[in-house]
């Protein structure tokens, strides 16, 4: 299929820089099987859904990936300090990198791959500068902004050491449109998160209250919880001219047996199986065999699009997506290309605010 038939107009103003407060009210526009649409709020959730439905979501935490650096001059006639952003996109192996950085051992280095401005400044082998501790060294480069960076310190105190330097990786149309604060440290994570290893935020999660969580118990509504550590290229836009022709990022989760067993039996009792966010829905069906959930504990790079036979999920909340992003293309295979393109005008006419910050869509799959 060509990209840009998953191409649409979206007006700037629609664009959210921050979360509606109360979170209960935000838009919801649900979708039917048949593609009928009807405007909600998320606080009306747990009335759109029946006792017994099940609700999977992913319990990642958003890492601080955001990171600041210098590149010190390489030689004081030609050369400056640079100013280094860092935004980590995924851990990679080390093995085949273990002198990346001189005098220290692979028990005390850790290789992440980054978005890095400005990257056309940058070498291979240019060392950067973090903070008194942190150091690290260009190693490779893709030509398309990313290099890999070799850190001096283990993977554990790595992690811990972003939370002290480290800010919100919030999406570029976000960072772009104004500066990262402390708020975004409560609003950029759900109150689920238990799982280190995200650069980017299960969206989807971000409108579940406390409150919330209490009413669908109440409701009937039973809560499971997995993990897939969402990457940036989750939201990147498809830039090939057809879908065939795009490599799609690949990302780590795990599914445990408990909760491949419990989705297992609702599927076997008929009911309804509903992933919060295209991140559980990804996980959900990456593992799926002959229409059973298997448990699992790897990587996974699926890609669905228009044509795709779910096999797991019966719907999907989520929030609307970018043009031409493998999001859109993922929905628009769950109720229909044309039935989305009509649910995002009828957003974008009736104010909803769209991506990560905005307002949510409970979505049906596509009666066949």
């Amino acid at each position: 299929m060509k990209t840009d038939l998953f191409d649409f107009h979206l007006p700037e103003d629609r664009i959210a820089l921050r979360p509606l407060w109360p979170r209960e009210s935000a838009k919801l526009l649900e979708v039917s099987p048949k593609g009928d649409m009807s405007d909600y709020h998320i606080g009306d959730l747990a009335d759109r859904l029946r006792p017994g439905d099940v609700l999977v979501l992913n319990e990642t935490l958003v890492i601080p990936a955001a990171l600041s650096a210098m590149r010190p001059a390489r030689d004081q006639i030609q050369s400056i300090d640079v100013n280094v952003s860092l935004n980590l996109l995924k851990r990679q192996d080390k093995t085949a990198h273990l002198g990346a950085l001189d005098g220290v051992t692979a028990q005390d280095m850790t290789i992440w791959q980054a978005f890095v401005k400005p990257s056309k400044r940058l070498k291979i082998g240019d060392p950067l500068i973090l903070d008194d501790v942190l150091q690290a060294r260009i190693i490779h480069k893709y030509g398309d902004g990313r290099a890999d960076i070799a850190f001096n310190m283990a993977e554990d105190d790595f992690l811990s050491h972003l939370h002290h330097i480290g800010q919100p990786p919030l999406p570029p149309y976000i960072a772009a449109r104004r500066d990262v604060d402390a708020q975004d440290r409560l609003d950029y994570q759900t109150i689920y998160a238990r799982q280190e290893g995200s650069v980017a935020a299960p969206t989807a999660g971000l409108h579940l209250t406390q409150n919330m969580m209490d009413t669908l118990k109440a409701r009937g509504v039973d809560c499971v919880h997995l993990t897939l550590h969402v990457g940036a290229g989750t939201f990147l836009p498809v830039k090939t001219e057809t879908l065939d022709s795009h490599i799609m990022h690949s990302e780590y989760r795990q599914i445990s047996d408990r909760v491949a067993d419990k989705i297992n039996r609702a599927k076997s009792e008929g009911r309804r199986i509903i992933a919060v966010g295209t991140t559980s829905l990804r996980a959900l069906e990456s593992s799926a065999l002959k229409g059973r959930l298997i448990a699992q504990d790897g990587e996974t790079d699926i890609f669905i699009s228009p044509g795709y036979d779910f096999q797991i999920i019966d719907g999907l909340l989520t929030n609307f997506h970018l043009p031409r992003s493998t999001l859109f293309m993922l929905v628009s295979a769950l109720c229909g290309r044309e039935t989305m393109l009509l649910a995002y005008d009828h957003a974008i006419k009736n104010n909803y605010r769209f991506y990560s910050y905005g307002d949510g869509s409970l979505l049906w799959r596509k009666a066949s």
